[in-house]
């Protein structure tokens, strides 16, 4: 058996390792357990409602989920590197369409709202 091309389950297994996020704490953000998003990363599809929760808690859109690949991200970035090249300085050119610092810190903030979320909830409950 060969597997699907559009397979959910892979797709949100690797958007949550690109995030660096365990299963344990998509489980957490989500207000379910790791045995539950560990079967759910290996089924080949999910309901709407579920994709959107699974979105939300990963930080993407539905959307985004469905269209991921591989390919459209090794895409991104070499088309990134190729508009860079073309401005008629070399790939290494001071053309900037994005930073990449800025991106790092916004996964950094977005990680710590997550975190200080899951602090919350685990207080909730010895409390």
């Amino acid at each position: 058996m060969t597997p699907t091309k559009n397979h959910i389950g892979r797709k949100i297994s690797r958007i949550r390792e690109l995030r660096d996020m365990k299963q344990e704490a998509l489980a957490q953000a989500m207000g379910t357990n790791q045995q539950a998003i560990s079967l759910m990363e290996n089924s080949e599809t999910i309901d709407e409602e579920k994709l959107v929760e699974v979105a939300k808690a990963l930080g993407v859109t539905p959307e985004a989920i469905k269209n991921f690949s591989e390919e459209n991200v090794i895409n991104y970035f070499n088309n990134f590197y190729d508009n860079s090249a073309s401005n008629g300085q070399g790939a290494f050119g001071p053309v900037y369409n994005f930073n990449p610092i800025e991106k790092l810190i916004e996964a950094y903030e977005e990680n710590k709202k997550l975190y200080e979320r899951l602090l919350e909830a685990e207080k909730r409950k010895i409390n």
